[in-house]
């Protein structure tokens, strides 16, 4: 069984800062990427930014130059780090992992709870 736990999230104002921070544990063999996605009211759920195992990473447009995300292999946790956040940025974010566990060879996706992120003055 697999868990991935959601922290941070909360109100900014434009221009301000919020760390996300997601956890993942359980019967887990090998991480091969983690990420976040976003999802808007009315609007389809987005890839926001995602990391390999080998620390390659992408960006959605809309968000790069203002998001790092990064990741602590040995705590299996990715981090996302929003500066510059801006109203459109307003969305519930999720993190996700693909990852192997013990009892099946081959990677599966898994997601954390959503966090609400508001950008707002």
């Amino acid at each position: 069984q697999v868990q991935l736990v959601v922290s941070g999230g909360g109100l900014v104002q434009p221009g301000g800062s919020l760390r996300l921070s997601c956890a993942a544990s359980g019967s887990i063999f090998s991480i091969n990427a983690m990420g976040w996605y976003r999802q808007a009211p009315g609007k389809q759920r987005e890839l926001v930014a995602h990391i390999t195992s080998g620390s390659t990473t992408t960006y959605a447009d809309s968000v790069k130059g203002r998001f790092t995300i990064s990741r602590d292999n040995v705590k299996n946790t990715v981090y996302l780090q929003m500066n510059s956040l801006k109203p459109e940025d307003t969305a519930v974010y999720y993190c996700y992992a693909r990852l192997i566990t013990v009892d099946r060879p081959y990677p599966n996706d898994y997601w954390g709870q959503g966090t609400q992120v508001t950008v707002s003055s």
